[in-house]
């Protein structure tokens, strides 16, 4: 089934579907309805449904979803069904916290290489990624078939080493660098950028009456 024009809203709350759905499988649940699964993460039905609804059709009537089935929909409109071998550029204090998070261990995300300018770094490993030169950085996305890049650079690097990476035909960027980056059309970006969050949550408390919730 092709699927277009589908929202990064939307994927986003795909992949919390996929956490909450993994729960009730580990639970042994075998079938749950759209509002039992609102109800006991906390989400909108419809939301659920509509969502849902733009991938096919996973419920049964009179049964809801069954669990393990949901599941593997969602591994695969997700693209977890397969590998993603992951390159992180900058091997600093972010960038080797990163490569050590104890939760690639159980997703389908493994981290392959990290890619310094430290010559005392290079050559290196922290667990089973090697350390490399960036100069290296294209030999190495080719023999390793890396499909995921994560920049981990300071800011005024970002740039630039975008720029490789979308000559080395990567097509999937995380960036934690605090910059705006210029894209290729073709290349998709997510920025993750601590601060901007904490600031959000500065203008909350800056209010008079701050609203509950969460965003």
């Amino acid at each position: 089934m092709k699927v277009e024009k589908i929202s990064e809203l939307t994927t986003n709350r795909l992949s919390v579907y996929l956490r909450c759905v993994n729960e009730l499988f580990n639970d042994g649940t075998r079938t749950i309805s759209s509002e039992k699964l609102a109800k006991r993460f906390h989400l909108n039905s419809a939301q659920i449904r509509k969502d849902l609804a733009c991938f096919g059709e996973f419920g049964v009537r009179g049964v809801g979803y069954y669990v393990e089935e949901l599941r593997d929909h969602l591994h695969k409109i997700l693209g977890l069904d397969k590998e993603h071998r992951v390159g992180i550029i900058g091997a600093g204090r972010l960038g080797t916290a990163l490569a050590d998070y104890y939760g690639f261990s159980h997703t389908n995300f493994e981290v392959i290489a990290l890619f310094d300018t430290d010559k005392k770094k290079i050559g290196t490993r922290l667990g089973d990624a090697e350390i490399f030169a960036i100069d290296d950085f294209a030999e190495v996305v080719e023999r390793e078939r890396l499909d995921v890049a994560v920049i981990a650079v300071p800011a005024q690097y970002a740039q630039s080493v975008l720029e490789d990476v979308s000559k080395a035909g990567i097509k999937a960027v995380m960036n934690f660098a605090p910059a705006p980056l210029k894209v290729d059309d073709d290349i998709k970006l997510k920025n993750v950028d601590l601060m901007i969050s904490l600031e959000s949550l500065s203008y909350f408390l800056a209010q008079p009456d701050p609203p509950g919730g969460k965003n």
